[in-house]
């Protein structure tokens, strides 16, 4: 490999890295396969000693295969650990207490000697101190974890005495960690073929192969702890599904009769219909939902094989049905975290400028024509004086819709409102009765605010006591009305522990333009709720 200091790297190297990865595949045997990773490890990633630690039924770690570039190391490190196994909880503590590099673990030789004594097979042996900061040191360790697909440990990786005679840098750990991926994928390949092989050498050993095999496949198939199906490929009936094990009826909330009536197309969900059409092929892999008997959806990773079945026909597709709702539910959940606001469960500042901006663009219509402010605001909002909402129209180039101002020329007066809302008297509720009174406070005028606007609104919390609505397709008095109807849904008391507590809400109402910056949107509807706060302030004191 080349050298951390050089400003990139040689194709040459690239071509080494591609070649032993290539490599990867081709062995026939777990055990072959093993070596080769091992043997790679050593040919293009720079190291000149390496041993793979495969993961046994049992949970411990097997030294399955060592490599190196120097045969008398080799015959030493194989007299030392080949064939010996480490416990699981060692291994464990391990990569535990190793320093993270990305997806490798490193333990320095400073802290190593904790290990000296433990199960783990082991070639290191004693050297002096470094001479400089990042020289390897003999008792330095380095390991590569490969985890299949769930995240099951296969095998871990350790390698030794870069050539460079220093350690990895950013290059070389990327290196090792795109190979260890690459060997997991491999050492997952290898057990499924050795699993198929022991399989067909049972099946052959039968006196009726035909017969025999048929019954084996169908107890496998049967008794799968997850779904399986078996669908026809080509003819006029391509993807109809033949037979389908109880496993996948239990999914679906079907029954057999019933699901060999359908295809996986007939079941897909609308929107993930080119997802199962780009993977419906040999070795093809999906995510997508299949619907229930009940009208649900439900998320399902699909694995596709295409075999030759004497029963079936010359060529069927083997389909592996995996449950994942789970792993989908709690991924849907960590992105509706990050897009919504923990409390009120309204979108965030973040998710509310994503929706304006996908609105506008930044180059602005030739009809767009200046927005007058408030008088009484003209000072302070000399820089948004051009703010507008608009009519949809096509541009003429990209295909986007420009949002309008009002009043623009060949507009229809109606475009798209942003109304800012700050809430008054929040403070003093807040500071009276405390933050649980408060935040109750603001769970309960959210709702307020959802309520009173249409479904394809948007309400979000810009923080503390400030929400924004987005109301598309409103004119001017629309959203002066909406403003009224919203400030009165704040109004009426809210109970909050046996107590009655009120805030009002004051009303900014800006318009959206293309040409505009989400922030400037969001600072002339907040400009114009100050000139409402203050007017309505001066015009409470006049009636004092």
């Amino acid at each position: 490999m080349e050298t951390e200091t050089e400003p990139y790297v040689r194709l040459a190297s690239l071509r080494e890295l591609h070649q032993v990865v290539a490599q990867l595949n081709t062995a026939r045997s777990m055990a072959d396969t093993l070596q080769t990773v091992a043997d790679g490890s050593v040919d293009a990633l720079g190291f000149e000693l390496a041993s793979v630690n495969v993961v046994r039924p049992d949970g411990d770690l097997l030294v399955a295969a060592v490599a190196g570039a120097d045969q008398v190391e080799v015959d030493k490190a194989e007299a030392a650990i080949a064939g010996r196994t480490g416990s699981r909880a060692s291994w464990e503590r391990r990569l535990t207490m190793g320093e993270r590099w990305g997806e490798l673990r490193f333990i320095p030789y400073t802290e190593g000697w904790v290990l000296d004594h433990d199960d783990v097979p082991q070639w290191h042996t004693t050297g002096p101190a470094p001479r400089f900061p990042d020289e390897w040191h003999p008792m330095d360790r380095l390991f590569a974890p490969m985890y299949a697909s769930d995240g099951e440990l296969l095998a871990v990786l350790e390698v030794d005495k870069p050539r460079n005679g220093r350690r990895p840098g950013p290059w070389g750990c990327e290196a090792l960690q795109l190979y260890a991926s690459q060997a997991a994928i491999a050492i997952s390949n290898a057990r499924l073929r050795g699993n198929m092989q022991r399989a067909l050498v049972r099946l052959e050993r039968e006196q009726e192969a035909l017969r025999a095999s048929e019954e084996s496949f169908r107890q496998a198939f049967e008794y799968a702890p997850s779904g399986m199906a078996i669908a026809e490929v080509g003819g006029d009936s391509d993807g109809r599904l033949l037979r389908v094990n109880d496993a996948l009826c239990r999914l679906l909330g079907r029954t057999v009769a019933v699901l060999r009536r359908y295809s996986f197309a007939d079941l897909v969900h609308p929107e993930d219909m080119g997802t199962l059409l780009r993977t419906a092929n040999d070795g093809g892999r999906a995510e997508l939902r299949l619907a229930r008997k009940d009208g649900s959806y439900l998320w399902v990773n699909l694995r596709n094989s295409v075999v030759a079945d004497p029963a079936a026909g010359p060529q069927v597709q083997l389909t592996h049905v995996e449950d994942i709702e789970e792993r989908k539910r709690h991924e849907l959940a960590l992105a509706h975290r990050a897009s919504h606001d923990a409390l009120t469960g309204l979108p965030n500042s973040a998710e509310l400028r994503a929706r304006l901006g996908s609105r506008i663009c930044a180059n602005p219509p030739e009809s767009r024509r200046p927005y007058p402010a408030p008088a009484a605001e003209a000072p302070r909002a000399a820089a948004f004086d051009a703010f507008g909402t608009g009519v949809h129209r096509p541009h003429s180039f990209d295909h986007h819709e420009h949002v309008l101002q009002p009043d623009a020329p060949g507009g229809d007066g109606k475009g798209l409102a942003v109304l800012f809302c700050d809430l008054d008297g929040f403070k003093s509720i807040n500071d009276r009765f405390g933050h649980v009174c408060g935040d109750a406070v603001l769970v309960e005028v959210a709702r307020r605010l959802e309520q009173g606007v249409r479904d394809n609104d948007t309400v979000a919390r810009l923080g503390g006591d400030e929400f924004v609505v987005l109301a598309e397709g409103l004119g001017p008095r629309d959203a002066a009305d909406l403003a009224v109807r919203l400030r009165s849904a704040i109004v009426p008391a809210i109970r909050v522990e046996g107590r009655s507590v009120r805030v009002g809400g004051s009303f900014g109402i800006g318009w959206a333009a293309c040409g505009m910056t989400t922030e400037e949107i969001l600072e002339s509807a907040d400009q114009r709720m100050y000139v409402e706060k203050r007017s309505r302030a001066q015009g409470r004191r006049r009636a004092g």
